[in-house]
């Protein structure tokens, strides 16, 4: 019974008015990403996903992915037509290099895409979003071969990519990793070992699987410096581009878990495989992170896409389901009963999920912006600028957005009651769906801590520096609208508040690690607060604009208003008290020794 409608008008807002798209028209493919484009691309990949990939999420979930005898897997029924239509459609050449046929739109718009995928089909969109991840390795660190054999197919679709890391007895301490790569004197490496949670290991839609897969060389340190990263084809590709032989890659089994179960979890079995060293030697870790970054925004959108659709569907249902009155009086005379929209806890959790939805979006896009000019601003400067402001926000849009994402889900669920502890409705699907979010690409508290541990003092503080003067200006701005003086300045406060931690942090952090390691997931939800703290102002600043300029009466904008004050409220008071609970320390987190952890 759920249903779901992708946030065309919301997502156009934020292009035109957050990320400013036609501003950056001097940057390469912006120029091809005008408005009427950009509207088409939002409609018709809004009409892809509900009309193709939303209807087959539930059916997918019951059946899940089978694995056959001979180690091949067939996805739920309808996904490989689905994945047909979706490489015909194009839809994975948006944001794709345009020099190996993708269409080399900003990354905003592609990610816009993205979202809706990620709401209307999770488990569908990590095809081809851990597809994505890989083709940034290779065109990075791949060598000019490497890039003609693998990208073209890749981005159109034809052949899809996973990244191999975790093993059985390893998973973020990557040095303990035991594949092998054995130089086999042509050219290429026998790669033999066992990889484990290969999201999309195996799979019947696409003709071939290219594998990025982190091993180590014979002779190489036994510890993180010595891991190398190999693209390994599940099917052995020919020198003229036609497909040769099956490698020795195969899908052992598949995982049974919580959720995402249209997906094929993989444990992934390399018997001497045929592999290919991607960039230098002992360079493997440097060359994944490539692709983890891009998957870990792309993990980030996923605890958004399942927040916008429990929050739709929550909202259908608080506008229906009626229970009660409302506690100042019946609403609805004639009923027996008020909608349950009315009582306040149910507004609560509804406001909350509109509140983080709408600025996690906004943040997002604004971010997806900050690659592209990373990559193609007019300066070294701004290019600069615009990667350690992203590489500062990545594990904050991972830990932070998923985090919320799941709470998110868990509230709509709450908002059927009951129903939403059944099948039938589908909300308890989007709750075991977004869990692992929070786990994968590396946990939350490990976000927390590359957050605090790599990404606070690298260049010497020069990306908080930055983002904080991106805070500082916008509020400086709202304030001269005297109705938006209020929001400024508890935006202001809030970032107070971070400034502070930060410092307590960069004292006590460096006297006592583990008080960094304490304040680590606090002091990422701080961050996270205020980076939508500020994407609402500018949301809000937007909608004020509009609405003292023609367009007075526009719900649209007056809901903007409404929900930027909410959040205000609501959610900014928490920097402090996350403040507080970090300024505590690490203290009597650590004072029970280990064995009094056990129950006797």
């Amino acid at each position: 019974m759920p249903a779901y409608t992708a946030p065309i008008r919301d997502t156009k807002f934020v292009l035109e008015e957050i990320v400013k798209l036609e501003r950056h028209g001097n940057l390469p493919g912006f120029a091809d990403a005008g408005p009427d484009t950009v509207q088409a691309i939002l409609e018709e990949g809004g009409k892809f996903v509900e009309g193709v990939l939303f209807p087959l999420n539930h059916s997918g979930d019951k059946e899940g992915c089978m694995r056959a005898e001979d180690g091949s897997v067939t996805t739920p029924k309808g996904f490989k037509d689905a994945y047909r239509q979706f490489v015909e459609g194009g839809w994975g050449t948006l944001g794709a290099p345009a020099e190996y046929g993708g269409q080399g739109l900003p990354h905003a718009v592609s990610m816009a895409f993205e979202e809706y995928m990620c709401a209307g089909n999770m488990a569908f969109a990590m095809y081809p979003g851990l597809t994505h991840g890989a083709i940034a390795a290779i065109n990075v660190r791949g060598s000019d071969t490497q890039k003609q054999t693998y990208l073209p197919k890749m981005i159109e679709g034809t052949w899809t990519g996973t990244m191999n890391l975790t093993e059985p007895h390893c998973g973020t301490d990557l040095g303990l990793i035991r594949t092998k790569a054995k130089d086999k004197g042509d050219g290429s490496y026998a790669i033999t070992g066992t990889k484990i949670f290969i999201s999309a290991g195996e799979h019947d839609m696409a003709e071939n699987i290219i594998h990025l897969v982190l091993a180590k060389r014979e002779g190489a340190p036994d510890n993180v410096k010595g891991i190398s990263l190999f693209v390994v084809p599940k099917v052995l590709v020919n020198t003229d581009g036609s497909l040769g032989e099956r490698n020795g890659v195969s899908c052992g089994s598949i995982e049974e878990k919580m959720g995402i179960h249209g997906n094929a979890t993989c444990v992934m079995n390399y018997d001497e495989a045929t592999g290919y060293l991607v960039g230098e030697p002992e360079r493997g870790l440097e060359a994944m992170f490539i692709m983890m970054n891009a998957a870990r925004l792309g993990v980030g959108v996923q605890g958004l896409g399942q927040a916008e659709i429990a929050y739709q569907n929550a909202v259908s249902y608080a506008l229906d389901r009626r229970q009660g009155r409302a506690l100042t009086g019946a609403k609805d005379e004639e009923a027996k009963a008020d909608p349950i929209i009315v009582h306040p806890d149910v507004r609560r959790m509804l406001m909350d999920a509109r509140a983080f939805t709408e600025g996690a979006r906004a943040l997002t896009l604004w971010a997806a912006l900050q690659i592209d000019l990373s990559h193609s601003a007019a300066t070294e400067e701004e290019r600069e600028a615009a990667d350690d402001v992203v590489g500062l926000l990545t594990p904050v849009i991972k830990g932070y957005f998923t985090d919320k994402g799941f709470e998110t889900a868990v509230n709509a669920q709450q908002v059927y009651g009951g129903h939403g502890y059944v099948q039938e409705w589908g909300m308890e699907q989007y709750v075991r769906d977004a869990r692992i979010a929070q786990i994968y690409e590396g946990t939350n508290g490990i976000q927390a801590m590359d957050l605090v541990g790599r990404k606070l003092g690298r260049k010497g503080g020069k990306a908080l520096m930055q983002f904080a003067a991106l805070v500082n200006e916008e509020i400086e701005t709202a304030k001269a609208d005297e109705a938006l003086q209020p929001l400024a300045e508890k935006l202001e406060k809030a970032g107070g508040e971070l400034q502070a931690a930060t410092m307590w942090l960069m004292q006590n952090g460096m006297a006592n690690p583990n008080n960094a390691g304490a304040g680590a997931a606090p002091y990422m939800h701080m961050m996270g607060i205020v980076s939508l703290g500020l994407m609402w102002l500018k949301m809000a600043r937007a909608a004020q604009s509009h609405l003292a300029n023609g367009a007075a009466g526009d719900s649209f904008y007056e809901a903007k208003l409404v929900t930027a004050r909410y959040y205000m409220d609501r959610f900014l008071p928490d920097v402090g008290a996350l403040r507080r609970k970090l300024e505590s320390g690490a203290e009597t987190m650590m004072a029970l020794p280990a064995e009094s952890f056990a129950r006797t």
